[in-house]
């Protein structure tokens, strides 16, 4: 059905964009918040309005608890508890809750990148995406952990982080139950079990399960040494072996025997003081 208006004829699909039309026209004018002054064209969108400025919570969710200002954020919250998912990608038949995470999630498959970073150009499919992205120029850390004050430029990096605090592993293998804090950790981990070693050097083709290996070992051939010491500036490959190094300045031997209780600077020497006991 279509409205038109009485004074230019114009059309419209929405009543209500007539409705603001003959508003703005006559001079009537929309109701306004009295503290904002930002206009409506309904009282009822006007009195939720203003419960974003009083935080009154008109709707409570009986599972989890959120509340809400308006009944529409309400009843869309709702459908994550009824996994409802009526937004299908026709492409990988992945399901949505909400149709603009579709039209998002679409993007990965046109490899359409319309987000794009003012500073260095690089391009995003989502704007979420670019928003996190920005932060590695502007330094923001707005995340911080309530226990030890770190702070993080990503949600998702303080939720990963917590688990320190909390010791929560909920992320576990299904061939022997090994369990991490990190998906990537676990996906890492079940390469064990298939064998696969999907990272190759360019240079000499040896393989490796673990990109991070893979770059460590790339370094023999660069003969790059990224690791120096403060103390008196020797560089190494590999940060474990600069930590290692680190223990002749401090003096430190935190490797000790349980036999006869001699200490050691290195767990080699440690495993290798170990067979004069045998």
């Amino acid at each position: 059905m279509s409205h038109v208006s009485d004074v230019c004829k114009k059309t419209f699909k929405s009543s209500l964009n007539l409705k603001r039309l003959n508003t703005t026209r006559t001079g009537e004018g929309p109701p306004r918040g009295e503290i904002c002054e930002r206009p409506f064209i309904k009282k009822g969108d006007l009195y939720v309005h203003y419960r974003s400025h009083t935080k009154e919570m008109a709707y409570s969710c009986e599972v989890c608890g959120k509340t809400f200002t308006s009944k529409s954020s309400f009843v869309r919250h709702e459908k994550i508890h009824r996994n409802e998912r009526n937004y299908v990608c026709e492409i990988c038949k992945k399901t949505f809750i909400r149709k603009h995470h579709l039209d998002a999630h679409h993007l990965i498959h046109t490899q359409e990148k319309p987000h794009v970073c003012v500073m260095c150009n690089k391009a995003f499919s989502q704007k979420k995406n670019l928003t996190d992205h920005y932060r590695i120029h502007t330094k923001e850390r707005p995340f911080s952990c309530d226990m030890c004050g770190k702070s993080f430029s990503r949600k998702s990096f303080l939720t990963v982080h917590y688990r320190v605090h909390t010791k929560e592993r909920p992320h576990s293998c299904e061939v022997c139950g090994k369990a991490y804090s990190r998906k990537s950790h676990v996906n890492e981990h079940y390469l064990i079990h298939t064998k696969e070693k999907p990272h190759s050097c360019e240079v000499c083709g040896k393989a490796y399960s673990r990109k991070s290996h893979m770059n460590q070992h790339y370094l023999i051939h660069t003969k790059e040494k990224p690791h120096s010491c403060e103390v008196c500036g020797k560089a190494y490959s590999r940060k474990s072996h600069l930590n290692q190094h680190y223990l002749i300045h401090t003096k430190e031997k935190p490797h000790s025997c349980e036999v006869c209780g001699k200490v050691y600077s290195r767990k080699s020497h440690l495993n290798r003081h170990y067979l004069t006991h045998i």
